[in-house]
């Protein structure tokens, strides 16, 4: 167990890997965000022990509370998040409209892209929540506020939320597949509700879901792309 969240990194890392292989036309989208996820990696002396405790390489989380598997992890559902729902369905990206953007709810764009980094700060210096429970208002307001100033992305944010959720499910599963002691030796239960899903802690489905519609809306919000159905790539 001791080397458990090493490869429990690695594994959404292949998965990454396969699709920057598999799939060229999402490369730039993988590359950009991700390395904007791994910051992510930063906050995990928050999370170590009040969310959990998890056995990190050369025991850094212990010593530190940073450990190398959170950078990893992050990197990894950051690229993952934003293309999911176009793995799934066949649409790709086109310029957005340069008359809608001059829409009155744009006004908001760049305060809208960082809200959830502003609540989540607040709500941990203010407040005395978990981080997790931060963390998930400070998506789920993030996503919500996406739905205002991009509506024509409602159905990948929400689609794109359950995706990652499902995605998220069988993967934590996977984990306690080999080590099912892994939630009640490492995570701070006695903090968090104490409820779980499938053996999988309730706060960790809240995170895999507003994470995915957060992210599932981020690239096209933050370059200003469109959706559209037709077979032909403006990707590049």
């Amino acid at each position: 167990m001791k080397f458990a969240w090493f490869i429990w990194s690695l594994m959404p890392l292949a998965f990454w890997s396969l699709i920057y292989l598999q799939k060229p036309g999402f490369r730039k989208e993988l590359g950009q965000i991700s390395w904007l996820t791994m910051l992510f990696g930063l906050t995990e002396p928050l999370f170590v022990p009040e969310y959990w405790a998890p056995p990190s390489l050369f025991d850094l989380a212990d010593r530190t509370g940073f450990d190398i598997e959170s950078f990893l992890f992050s990197f990894a559902i950051g690229g993952i998040g934003v293309v999911l729902y176009r793995l799934v369905f066949p649409v790709n990206l086109r310029p957005f409209n340069e008359h809608e953007k001059q829409h009155a709810r744009h006004r908001l764009h760049r305060i809208i892209l960082f809200l959830p980094v502003a609540v989540f700060l607040m709500l941990a210096v203010f407040t005395g929540l978990n981080p997790i429970y931060c963390g998930v208002i400070a998506l789920f307001l993030g996503g919500l506020a996406t739905l205002y100033c991009r509506p024509d992305l409602k159905y990948k944010i929400w689609v794109g939320g359950l995706l990652f959720l499902a995605l998220y499910a069988v993967y934590f599963d996977s984990l306690l597949l080999f080590f099912p002691e892994f939630v009640d030796n490492h995570w701070n239960l006695a903090a968090l509700t104490g409820i779980k899903v499938i053996g999988i802690p309730l706060e960790e489905l809240l995170f895999a879901f507003t994470f995915g519609l957060y992210w599932s809306g981020l690239y096209e919000h933050l370059f200003w792309y469109q959706l559209k159905s037709d077979n032909a790539s403006t990707n590049a």
